[in-house]
C-alpha cells in the first residue's frame, strides 16, 4: 500500500487563511479518493507561508473491481426495449441472462467494472480540487485560467511504495506538470530538490531551513522568546492569537529582541502591547516587578550573518515612528481631559449617531444613566456613583487614542478618569462595562461596574427591541445574543436580585422623559397607533400634564411597551436556557420554572432550577414526577369526561382505606412546609418537603382505585388527586417536565 505526498507551492499564501486551506486539502482530497473507492490509514495537512502539503499513509494501490447485477425487461417485452436495456448497461445481447420469476422469464445483465490504479484516481480528483479550491479570495495570473490564492508555481505529488520507490503521479494542472521536487527557503536555499517520501520531504525541507508544521514553527518562537525575555530578567506577554499568525508569516522563524525607547516607557503597558501587535506584529516582554513593557520580541524569516543586528535596527527605528504617535494621541487626550474634564471630552459623543432610530451616542449615554442610577440600589452601589460612571463610560470614544486603536475602548476610559479625579470605582466602571464579551470573558464584581454594565446592555437590547431590530437565526448585527448573555451573565455572577421586567419598563420611562429619540422609538414600537404617540409626545414636549391623553391611549400605548417587555423576557429566557445547558440543567426543567411567578427575576428562576433538577436525579424525585403525572393524568381525563373542575372538598371522613388516610396526613404536612420554604426562597427545603410524598402516594396508587361506582367516594379521591396537583405545582410547573 502506497504512501502518498502532495505539495502545492506557490508565492506567499496570508497567514489567516492557511489553517483552513490545510484542512479543507485534507477533508477534500481523502473524501474523494474514499468516494473513488480508495482506502487509506492516515491523513494530515501541513502548510508554510509558500506551501501547502499532504500526506497520506496507506493508500489503497487501486480500486477495487466492481460487479453489478442489473435487473432488465421481459424476455417477450419489446425488441426495442432489450436494445435500450443492452445499451444501458453496456453488455452485448447474448451475454444477457434469463431468469424465471412470477410475471415470466426476464433478462439479466452482470456489469464487472475493473478497478483503477491509486496514480490514475489521485491525478483525477487532485486536478478537480486545485481548480476548485475554496479559496476566500483567489487571483488569476498571466494567461491561465486557473484561479490559486497567489499564483501556483509547481506541484509535487508522489506516490511511494513499501520498498521506497517513489512514482510521479502523472498530471498537468494550467500548464503546470506535477514532479518530484520543491525547494527551500527563498533566500538561504532558493534551489530545487527532489524528494522520495513525507520523510525525506520533511527531512530534507528542515536542512534547506523549512520548518513544515505549523505547530512545530509556533512553539518554536514561543520558547525562543521566552528564553530571551528570561535571560534578560523579564517576561513574555502570552498572545496566542499573534503566535499563531506570527507562525503564519515565516518558514524559518529567527527570534529577535529589541529595546523600546525610554521616551515611550511611561505609555500604558496597553498602549505599547495594542500598537506593537497591530502595527509591527511584535510580541510584548513585560517587567514583571514594575508590569511595564520594556522591551519587544520580532521574529525574522531569515538568518543572517549581523546575527539580526540590521533587522533589529530597522524595526525599531519603525516602532519609534509608531509609538510617538501613540505619545502623541495620549498627551493630547490627557490635556483634552485636563481642560475640559471627562464629561466635556464627551461632549462630541452628541455629534456621534448611535443608531438613526436610537439617537446619539450622548442621547443613549443619557437613558444608561437613568438606568444605572435605577439599578445601583439593588446591586450595593450608590446611585450617584453609578450615575457619574455612566455619563462619563463613553467619553473615550471621542479620545484620539480610541480613534486609532479602538479595541482600547474602556480601558482607556480607566485611564482617562483617573486622570480627570474620578474614583470610588468610576475608572474601573469606564472599562468594566462593556464585560463580559463573550462566555470566557470575566463577569464584573465591583458593584459600580455591575449598574453600569447592566444600564448599558439592558438599554442596548430594550432599544433594539423597541425599532423592531432583532436577530434572526443567521444574522445578530448589533450582537444582541451576546448582550443577552451579559445580563445573564451580571446577574447570576453576582447574585443580582432585580425584577427584569420593572428594569425594562424603567427604560421606556426613561426615554420618555428624556426627549431622546423617542418619538422614532415609538413610531417603530407602535404600528398601529401613531397618532396616540404623537399626542402623547406633544403633551410631555409642552411641560404640560398629561391630562390630554386619553386612558385609552395609555393603555394602547403600555400594551405595546407590554408586547415589547414579554417578547424581548422570552428572548432572555431562551439564551439562559443555553446557558445553563452546559451546566447540566435540561431545557423542560427550565420551563418547568418559567411557568411559575417571578421568572424575570434571573437569579431566583436559576436557584429554582437548580434545586429542581437535583432533586428529579435522586429517586424520590423520579418517582415523585411519576406519581404526580399519575394524578394529573386521572384527573384531568375525568374532568374532560365528567365536564367539572375537581378542585375541592376532599375530605378525609370518605377515606376507606390506611393508604387513603396516610396520603391526607402526608398532605396536610407537607403543604404548610413547601409554602414556608417557598415563601423563604428555600427551593431546596420545598424538594424535601415534596419528597416526602412519594412513598404515601405510591402506596395509594397500588391500594386505591380511583373512578369507583360509588360517586361521592370518587369524587372524593378525585379531589385528593387535585390536592396533590395543587401542592406539587406550587413549586414548579411539573407538568412541563418530561419523563
Amino acid at each position: 500500500m502506497p504512501d502518498l505526498l502532495i505539495e502545492l507551492f506557490s508565492e506567499e499564501i496570508p497567514a489567516r487563511m492557511q489553517a483552513r486551506a490545510a484542512d479543507d486539502l485534507r477533508a477534500r482530497m481523502t473524501d474523494a479518493l474514499v468516494e473513488a473507492g480508495l482506502t487509506y490509514a492516515g491523513a494530515a495537512a501541513f502548510a508554510t507561508p509558500r506551501r501547502l502539503a499532504l500526506a497520506v499513509e496507506g493508500l489503497a494501490g487501486s480500486s477495487p473491481a466492481l460487479r453489478e447485477e442489473r435487473k432488465g425487461p421481459r424476455v417477450d417485452a419489446p425488441e426495442q426495449a432489450i436494445e435500450g436495456f443492452c445499451r444501458g448497461a453496456g453488455v452485448a445481447r447474448d451475454a444477457l441472462e434469463i431468469r424465471d420469476e412470477k410475471k415470466g422469464q426476464v433478462y439479466f445483465a452482470t456489469i464487472t467494472r475493473p478497478g483503477r490504479a491509486a496514480a490514475e484516481i489521485v491525478a483525477e480528483e487532485l486536478e478537480k480540487l486545485i481548480r476548485n479550491f475554496p479559496w476566500p479570495k483567489s487571483m488569476r495570473w498571466g494567461a491561465g485560467s486557473l484561479r490559486w490564492v497567489r499564483p501556483l508555481h509547481s506541484i509535487l505529488c508522489i506516490l511511494t511504495d513499501e520498498a521506497g520507490e517513489a512514482q510521479v503521479v502523472a498530471m498537468e494542472v494550467d500548464g503546470i506538470r506535477a514532479g518530484n521536487a520543491t525547494r527551500g527557503h527563498r533566500f538561504m536555499v532558493p534551489e530545487p530538490f527532489s524528494v522520495t517520501s513525507f520523510e525525506d520531504y520533511r527531512a530534507k525541507l528542515k536542512r534547506a531551513h523549512v520548518v513544515l508544521d505549523p505547530a512545530e514553527r509556533a512553539e518554536m518562537i514561543r520558547q525562543e522568546a521566552g528564553n530571551q525575555a528570561f535571560a534578560a530578567g523579564l517576561e513574555l506577554v502570552e498572545d496566542r492569537g499573534l503566535l499563531a499568525e506570527v507562525a503564519g508569516l515565516v518558514e524559518w522563524p529567527v527570534v529577535l529582541m529589541g529595546e523600546i525607547g525610554a521616551g515611550f516607557l511611561d505609555l500604558p503597558p496597553e498602549v505599547l502591547q495594542t500598537s506593537m501587535r497591530e502595527h509591527q506584529k511584535f510580541f510584548s516582554v513585560r517587567n514583571p516587578r514594575t508590569g511595564r513593557i520594556e522591551r519587544f520580541v520580532t521574529v525574522a524569516n531569515v538568518e543572517t550573518a549581523d546575527h539580526g543586528a540590521t533587522i533589529l535596527a530597522g524595526n525599531q527605528k519603525v516602532l519609534a515612528a509608531r509609538l510617538s504617535d501613540a505619545k502623541f494621541f495620549w498627551e493630547n487626550d490627557l490635556r483634552t481631559v485636563r481642560e475640559k474634564g471627562l464629561e466635556g471630552m464627551a461632549e462630541g459623543l452628541a455629534s456621534v449617531t448611535f443608531h438613526n432610530k436610537l439617537g446619539s451616542q450622548a442621547d443613549r449615554v443619557a437613558r444608561i444613566a437613568a438606568l444605572a442610577r435605577e439599578i445601583a440600589p439593588l446591586v450595593g452601589a450608590k446611585p450617584d456613583l453609578a450615575a457619574e460612571a455612566a455619563r462619563v463610560c463613553k467619553a473615550d470614544l471621542q479620545s484620539e487614542m480610541v480613534g486609532e486603536f479602538p479595541e482600547l475602548q474602556g480601558l482607556m476610559g480607566r485611564y482617562y478618569a483617573q486622570a480627570a479625579g474620578h474614583d470610588d470605582g468610576v475608572p474601573e466602571a469606564c472599562e468594566e462595562h462593556y464585560k463580559p464579551l463573550g462566555p470566557s470573558d470575566t463577569v464584573p464584581s465591583a458593584p459600580v461596574s455591575v449598574a453600569v454594565a447592566l444600564a448599558d446592555k439592558i438599554d442596548t437590547l430594550t432599544g433594539f427591541w423597541a425599532i423592531d431590530e432583532k436577530p434572526t437565526g443567521s444574522k445578530d448585527p448589533y450582537a444582541l445574543r451576546r448582550a443577552a448573555l451579559g445580563v445573564i451573565r451580571l446577574v447570576l455572577g453576582n447574585g443580582v436580585r432585580f425584577s427584569l421586567i420593572k428594569a425594562l419598563e424603567d427604560w421606556l420611562n426613561e426615554t420618555i422623559k428624556l426627549p431622546v429619540s423617542y418619538s422614532q422609538v415609538s413610531q417603530a414600537s407602535l404600528k398601529s397607533r401613531p397618532e396616540t404617540f404623537d399626542k402623547y409626545l406633544r403633551v410631555i414636549g409642552e411641560g404640560t400634564t398629561d391630562e390630554g391623553v386619553h386612558y385609552e391611549d395609555h393603555e394602547v400605548l403600555w400594551d405595546e411597551f407590554r408586547n415589547t417587555t414579554a417578547d424581548l423576557l422570552a428572548f432572555l429566557h431562551d439564551r439562559l436556557k443555553v446557558h445553563l445547558r452546559e451546566d447540566g440543567i435540561r431545557h423542560d426543567v427550565i420551563d418547568a420554572c418559567l411557568a411559575m411567578p417571578g421568572n424575570d427575576d434571573l437569579t431566583l428562576l436559576v436557584h429554582r432550577a437548580r434545586a429542581l433538577s437535583d432533586f428529579l436525579k435522586t429517586e424520590d424525585g423520579e418517582n415523585l414526577l411519576q406519581g404526580f403525572k399519575r394524578a394529573n393524568n386521572i384527573l384531568t381525563q375525568a374532568e374532560q369526561k365528567d365536564g367539572v373542575e375537581y378542585s375541592y372538598g376532599a375530605d378525609v371522613k370518605f377515606a376507606e382505606t390506611d393508604e387513603e388516610r396516610a396520603l391526607f396526613r402526608a398532605l396536610d404536612t407537607a403543604e404548610p412546609q413547601i409554602a414556608e420554604a417557598l415563601k423563604a426562597e428555600d427551593f431546596a427545603g420545598a424538594m424535601r418537603a415534596m419528597a416526602a410524598l412519594r412513598a404515601p402516594i405510591d402506596a395509594f396508587f397500588e391500594a386505591v382505585q380511583v373512578n369507583v361506582e360509588n360517586a361521592v367516594i370518587r369524587r372524593n379521591r378525585l379531589n385528593l388527586l387535585s390536592r396533590i396537583r395543587h401542592v406539587c405545582l406550587q413549586a414548579a410547573d411539573l407538568t412541563r417536565v418530561e419523563g
